[in-house]
This record gives structure tokens, sequence and C-alpha cells, in this order.
């Protein structure tokens, strides 16, 4: 197991057909086509990042396996700007930088909060926001050590938290969160 298998795992007990999703990162790909999977023809996907090689990756990839999700190459901090509150069901983060691509260009702790607040309001009560971080390398601890604060002081009177680590694993290791929305 690791952070992917473990959001996809939750995120397929979580979505039905139907549903809104956002990927919030869309990076390859791997996750919008995921959740263009379990939303079906009658659902939605939309999929926000700001590089253009992500965009296009997703697409690709998307298109290979003959699924379509809304492919928004815009911060994921602007993502209200596209959707509804209180219409999404699932929204889905990989923070750190585009796998394979230019690690000068990663997420940053300031339109990541802005991001997940913005988020928030736009999930449906009994929705679940998917947060992984992957921090090792040469980008990430700031943003690492500025979330974790920041997640643990969120309202538990209008979510609850909870922090997935792979705790024994050297060198790093992926942090998970998943925020329900109550």
């Amino acid at each position: 197991m690791n952070a992917l298998t473990l959001v996809h795992a939750v995120a397929a007990r979580h979505v039905k057909k139907g549903d809104i999703c956002v990927d919030a990162t869309a990076g390859r790909g791997y996750d919008a086509a995921f959740l263009a999977e379990l939303v079906g023809d009658d659902g939605q996907v939309v999929a926000f990042d700001i590089q253009q090689e992500a965009i296009d990756s997703a697409a690709a990839l998307l298109a290979s396996r003959g699924l379509s999700a809304r492919l928004i190459k815009d911060s994921h901090a602007n993502m209200d700007a596209y959707l509804e509150e209180g219409s999404v069901s699932l929204i889905m983060f990989n923070l750190g930088y585009l796998p394979g691509g230019d690690h000068s260009v990663f997420t940053h702790f300031e339109s990541t909060r802005e991001a997940i607040e913005k988020g928030l309001k736009l999930l449906k009560s009994g929705g679940l926001m998917c947060v992984s971080v992957y921090y090792g390398g040469d980008s990430g601890y700031e943003e690492r050590d500025a979330l974790l604060p920041y997640l643990k002081a969120l309202d538990d009177g209008k979510y609850q938290v909870i922090e997935a680590a792979f705790y024994n694993w050297k060198k790093d290791p992926p942090i998970s969160f998943f925020i329900t929305k109550l």
C-alpha cells in the first residue's frame, strides 16, 4: 500500500455515480481518470493544474482510457470560480511537484491553504477532501510544516480530520489527510 492506493480506496467508498469531484492537482491525470471512472457518464470531474505539461499529460491519459474530465489550467486556489458551493462530493490534492516534471515548480502553502478553504465551502455536507503531502527531496518541507498546524486547527464542530502516516517508512514518507465536512 502507498498513499495513492490508500486515498483511492477511501475515495472509492465515498464517491457515487453522478457525483461531482475535483482533482485539485491534476498532475499526470491518474486521480482525474480514477475519479472519472467512479462518477461515470452522469458525473463530473474538474481537474486543475498550473502547468500546461500536466494538463496535456492528463488529457492524453483520459483520452487513452476513453474517459473525460474538465481540465482547467489555473491554480487550485481559484476552484470556487468554476464550481458551486455545496455541490462537490470529493476533492483530492497531491501536494508537491509534477512527477517527472520540473522540481522547481511545486505547491506552496499559501495557495494550498486558500484552495483548502475554498474547497471546504464547495463540499456538500458529508463531502470528503483528501490531501496527500509529498514533501521530500528538494521541496515541500515548508508546506508540510505550515499545513500540519493549519489542519489541526480546523473547527472540529464543522470538520473531522484524520491523518494517515506511513509511520515506519524512511526518507520522508507521504502523509495523507482525510477531511470530512460534517
